[in-house]
């Protein structure tokens, strides 16, 4: 939310839309990683495990009917809405998918599943042959896409030195 992220960080909002409750966006992926540490020691999820937790359990393209789950291009009136107004996944998390992509930790390598660890993969390495072209991922789709882009396999990837108004974060923390 915004109005945390003013609190935490005690600098202006970057972002485009605003709103205390609207999804803080318009920051680049270090301005992220910094509010995630900042905010509880919590983290940026890696890609595996924000995919882990938008199925919450399926095997499905999504956790219910887009409309009721997900702002996009369709309903979204080319903007970010309050966070939680759409349905929830079943492990009760909301805005998984749309109102705005969500960094992850992982570097971006289209042929990384194919030779990954099959448990708890994290691609920590970027390209260093071709270090003008490492990107980060990106899930969950935006206010922005199409319908058949929002959806929880589909992968984006952007410089981490971006920031976009169709680009937040979500944090996440370890439990012990």
């Amino acid at each position: 939310l915004q109005e945390a992220y003013q609190r935490v960080t005690g600098k202006p909002n970057p972002s485009q839309f605003k709103g205390p409750r609207l999804p803080v966006e318009s920051v680049t992926w270090d301005e992220a990683k910094t509010y995630c540490a900042a905010a509880g020691g919590m983290r940026l999820p890696t890609e595996a495990e924000w995919e882990y937790a938008a199925r919450a359990g399926t095997r499905s393209a999504s956790y219910g009917d887009l409309k009721s789950i997900a702002w996009y291009s369709a309903n979204s009136n080319k903007q970010t809405h309050e966070v939680g107004l759409k349905s929830a996944n079943a492990w009760n998390l909301r805005d998984m998918l749309g109102n705005v992509w969500e960094w992850t930790a992982d570097w971006f390598d289209a042929l990384y599943y194919s030779k990954s660890p099959a448990r708890d993969p994290e691609n920590t390495t970027p390209n260093a042959t071709y270090p003008s072209l490492n990107r980060r991922v990106v899930r969950g789709a935006s206010w922005n896409n199409v319908a058949e882009h929002v959806r929880v396999s589909f992968r984006g990837r952007v410089f981490p030195s971006a920031g976009l108004d169709e680009l937040g974060f979500r944090c996440v923390g370890e439990f012990r």
